[in-house]
């Protein structure tokens, strides 16, 4: 009887420790969750709001102009921005307006009372973005700490990619 009700035991606690297993793998290493801390990607996501991480999209496809992602900054910090260049581009800002390699290029997600100061990558003593490097900024681009004041961002730096907001409940689940 003992051993019966031993090895029952022992059975249960192995699936109990083996979901704690799971679970901490998926968190280490598949997704997690991030606060937003600041007002600096404002309106998209305001301060104390949490994002859910996903920390394995660039292991299969290529970062994109655009993606809000999740990056260590100082090996303390987590920053949430959005990408503005890739790679191999020029990027630049005259009188409110993004310039790709000397293009035009509308930013949708930005308001009409949004102003970012002019800049240029040379601002930073780049001509180009390097590979495996990227420019990102706040959507608040006049309160702000992005690759204006840090430089450019390491590939290795970006954690992952913000998919979803879980947090507050009331603004949808979808970033813009």
């Amino acid at each position: 009887m003992f051993w019966l009700e031993l090895k029952e035991f022992l059975s249960d606690m192995f699936k109990y420790i083996l979901t704690a297993v799971i679970v901490i793998l998926i968190i280490l290493y598949v997704v997690s969750v991030q606060q937003v801390v600041g007002p600096s990607m404002s309106p998209t996501m305001e301060n104390g709001e949490i994002a859910l991480l996903n920390k394995v999209k660039y292991h299969f496809s290529d970062i994109k102009r655009n993606d809000i992602v999740s990056l260590s900054y100082e090996d303390t910090k987590y920053l949430i921005k959005r990408v503005i260049g890739l790679p191999g581009e020029y990027i630049e800002y005259k009188n409110n307006i993004l310039y790709v390699n000397e293009q035009g290029y509308k930013e949708t997600f930005l308001s009409d009372e949004v102003k970012t100061e002019d800049f240029s990558l040379k601002d930073l003593g780049y001509d180009k973005i390097p590979e495996d490097m990227y420019l990102v900024l706040g959507d608040n681009r006049e309160d702000s700490m992005d690759s204006r004041d840090i430089g450019l961002i390491k590939k290795e730096d970006i954690k992952g990619k913000v998919s979803l907001r879980i947090w507050p409940l009331n603004k949808g689940f979808i970033i813009k």
